[in-house]
C-alpha cells in the first residue's frame, strides 16, 4: 500500500544539475511514487540569484535562505548540487541535526571531509548518499560499496573526468597539440573558461580519494592522492605511445600494494595499451575499471558529466534514500574499519617511458644503461635515432618504483652526453 503523505524534498542549487533534478522529479512524479512507496514533494529550492526564471519551478518554492529551508523540521530528504566546500559543509551537517538525510553530488567536499560528513550522519541516524560524485550517471558508488562488498578490490582504474578524456581523444584522432584540443572543448562546452580543475588533475583527485576509500574500507583524503595534470602531453607523445602500441589517457588510479598492508591513489597521464578496454573509450565519456579477487575484472562506462546523466544519479540515490526513510532503516554508511596506510608516490611500481634527446656520438647508449643499472631499473627496450650530432634516445622500464626513477632521472640530467629529458610518462594497465 501506498503512503500518501509525500516525502519533502529540499533542493539546494539550482544550476545545470539542479534544474534538471527539478524537471525529473515533476515530470516522473507518478514514477517516483510507485517506485518509492509514496509520493515525492519539492517543498523549497535554495538559490543565489532568486529572479532568475526557472521553468516549471513555483515561484513560492525559491528561497534564497538555504540554512532556514534545511532547519525546517518537516524535510525528509535535502538534496546537494551547490558544490564546493563551504556553505555545503555546514548546510549538510545542519539538516543531519533537523532530521533530514542528504543526498550530495559534491566531489571536493566528501574528498575532503567525508569522514566528518559520514560520522554526523551516523550521529543522527540519517542516511549520506553521493552516487553522483563520481562519473555522472555510471552506477559506481554502489556496486563498490553494496554489489562487491563481500569481495576484495584489488584496483580500480579509471577515466573519470570527460573533459581530459576528450582533449586526449582529440590530441590522439588528429594529431592536434594540447592548446588546440582544449580550445576545441572550450568551443564545444566540454571545457569552462577556465579549465584548471580539469586538465590539472584536481577534479579527478577528489573522485579518486572517494572510490579508494570505498573499495578499501580505508579512509583517503584528497591530500593523500598524487596528482599531475596533463598540460605537458604533447602530439609527440602520442606518436611515441602508438609506436608502443599504445595510446595516453589521464587516470585515476586506487590499488593495493601487493602485499595488501597499504594502498595509494594516483591521478596522472599514463599510456594505456590498445588491447585495454580502457584505451577506447572516446570523446567525453568516463569508464571505470575495477580489479577484485572473486568478481575478476568488471568495467562500468557511460557519459561522466551533464545535468542529465548527473541528475540520473542523483535521483537514483532520492529514490534509495526515501525507501530508507519509509522504512525507518538507514543504507551502507562509511567502511574505514581496514585503516590501510595510504602510501607515497615513491612507493608506487610501474613502468616508465622515458624520451631523451643525447649527443649522436659512440659510447652515450652504454652511459645511459649504466645509469639505469645503478640505479636498479631494468630496462625492457631501447629506441634511438640521430643524425648531424643529436639522437632521441626512448627508453621503456621494466616495473620500478617512482623513487627508483627519479633517482635514474636526476643522474641522467647530470651527464655531459644527455641534451635534455623530453617526457617521461608512467605505462599502466598491463
Amino acid at each position: 500500500m501506498m503512503r500518501t503523505r509525500p516525502l519533502k524534498v529540499a533542493l539546494l542549487g539550482c544550476g545545470v544539475v539542479g534544474s534538471e533534478v527539478a524537471r525529473i522529479m515533476t515530470t516522473h512524479a507518478d514514477d517516483l511514487a510507485a517506485r518509492i512507496g509514496a509520493p515525492v514533494e519539492l517543498a523549497g529550492v535554495a538559490v543565489r540569484r532568486p529572479g532568475k526564471v526557472r521553468e516549471g519551478i513555483p515561484a513560492e518554492l525559491i528561497t534564497t535562505d538555504a540554512t532556514a529551508l534545511v532547519k525546517r523540521g518537516d524535510i525528509d530528504v535535502v538534496v546537494e548540487v551547490i558544490g564546493g566546500i563551504e556553505p555545503a559543509r555546514t548546510l549538510i551537517t545542519t539538516a543531519f541535526a533537523h532530521g533530514a538525510s542528504v543526498v550530495s553530488a559534491n566531489k571536493a567536499l566528501l574528498a575532503q571531509e567525508g569522514a566528518d560528513l559520514h560520522a554526523a550522519a551516523e550521529q543522527h541516524g540519517r542516511d549520506l548518499y553521493y552516487e553522483a560524485a563520481v562519473a555522472g550517471a555510471i552506477p559506481l558508488i554502489r556496486p563498490l560499496r553494496e554489489s562487491l562488498a563481500g569481495d576484495k578490490v584489488n584496483r580500480v582504474l579509471g577515466i573519470v573526468n570527460g573533459t581530459t578524456n576528450f582533449i586526449l581523444d582529440k590530441m590522439d584522432s588528429t594529431g592536434a597539440g594540447y592548446q588546440e584540443a582544449l580550445d576545441e572543448a572550450t568551443a564545444l562546452g566540454y571545457a569552462e573558461a577556465d579549465p584548471t580543475a580539469d586538465v590539472e588533475g584536481f577534479d579527478a583527485a577528489a573522485k579518486a580519494a572517494i572510490l579508494a576509500g570505498i573499495a578499501f574500507h580505508t579512509r583517503v583524503r584528497l591530500d593523500d592522492v598524487y596528482r599531475e595534470g596533463m598540460t605537458e602531453v604533447t602530439a609527440a607523445d602520442f606518436v611515441s605511445a602508438r609506436e608502443m602500441g599504445c595510446t595516453i589517457k589521464l587516470l585515476a588510479i586506487c590499488e593495493r600494494a601487493e602485499d595488501g598492508g597499504s594502498v595509494t591513489a594516483r591521478v596522472h597521464p599514463a599510456m594505456i595499451p590498445l588491447t585495454h578496454p580502457l584505451a577506447s573509450v572516446r570523446g567525453a565519456y568516463n569508464a571505470v575499471f575495477v580489479e577484485s579477487d572473486a568478481a575478476g575484472q568488471l568495467m562500468f562506462y557511460g557519459p561522466g558529466a551533464g545535468g542529465s546523466p548527473t541528475a540520473s544519479a542523483v535521483l537514483g540515490d532520492l529514490v534509495a534514500v526515501c525507501r530508507n526513510r519509509l522504512n525507518g532503516a538507514t543504507g551502507p554508511g562509511e567502511s574505514a574499519y581496514a585503516a590501510l596506510p595510504v602510501s607515497s608516490m615513491g612507493e608506487v611500481v610501474t613502468r616508465y617511458h622515458i624520451s631523451l634527446d643525447v649527443a649522436d656520438k659512440p659510447g652515450v647508449l652504454a652511459q645511459v644503461a649504466t645509469v639505469f643499472a645503478e640505479h636498479g631499473v631494468s630496462i625492457d627496450t631501447v629506441r634511438q635515432q640521430g643524425k648531424d650530432g643529436e639522437a632521441s634516445l626512448v627508453v621503456v622500464t621494466h616495473r620500478a618504483s617512482d623513487a627508483a626513477l627519479g633517482g635514474t632521472v636526476e643522474a641522467l640530467r647530470k651527464l655531459d652526453t644527455v641534451r635534455g629529458v623530453a617526457s617521461i610518462m608512467r605505462v599502466e594497465g598491463e
